[in-house]
């Protein structure tokens, strides 16, 4: 399978814009769902977009957003000219550039679809009774612990494959998670009234 992805360019460039297009649906239906009716039991500080470059468009649910076709534009040129750059002197460059950006996108697409049961059962169904808040900062932490595992769980199947994509995928997923680790310093605990 990864042959496939990496012999030619156009398999890579169709396989994380598909993911990197469903991601963006998938945020705006979640978030869709949220305001419908699950923010009556679970409330999120703050956007429901942890990305600040999408929060806006987000928060308007915003189908077409300028920045996602700037952002998805951006990303296939990087990977093509990663791809032109790397197949003559060491093919494994590309492999770990579209692992980087490919396996970030399913460990998301994980995050989306708990969130697609959850939100749907909290609209629908009593399954779920009371009201839970959770701040800025439990959430970009909460959010970094995710892509850590991820990290750690595609670090483990390098160990094994040593595949250059799964490294990717555990570089990236790393990286992710240090960024959110370091979003959670702008945001402080709220104190409680005395």
């Amino acid at each position: 399978m990864p042959e496939l992805l990496l012999d030619k360019l156009w398999p890579g460039l169709v396989a994380w814009a598909i993911l990197y297009c469903s991601d963006y649906g998938l945020t705006i239906t979640c978030s869709r769902l949220y305001h419908s009716g699950a923010s009556d039991k679970i409330v999120f500080e703050g956007s429901y977009e942890i990305t600040p470059y999408f929060q806006r468009d987000i928060n308007s649910l915003r189908l077409v957003s300028p920045r996602f076709l700037t952002a998805l534009l951006l990303g296939l040129v990087c990977l093509a000219v990663v791809w032109w750059l790397a197949t003559e002197s060491w093919p494994a460059v590309y492999s770990l550039a579209l692992g980087a950006m490919i396996l970030p996108e399913l460990a998301i697409h994980m995050r989306h679809f708990r969130n697609l049961l959850l939100f749907r059962a909290l609209i629908r169904t009593d399954e779920a009774r009371g009201h839970i808040e959770y701040s800025r900062r439990l959430l970009l932490r909460m959010s970094s612990f995710e892509l850590f595992t991820f990290s750690g769980l595609f670090s483990v199947l390098f160990l094994f494959t040593r595949s250059f994509l799964v490294l990717g995928g555990a570089v990236a997923c790393l990286s992710l998670a240090g960024k959110h680790w370091r979003l959670t310093r702008k945001h402080f605990p709220v104190q409680p009234e005395t």
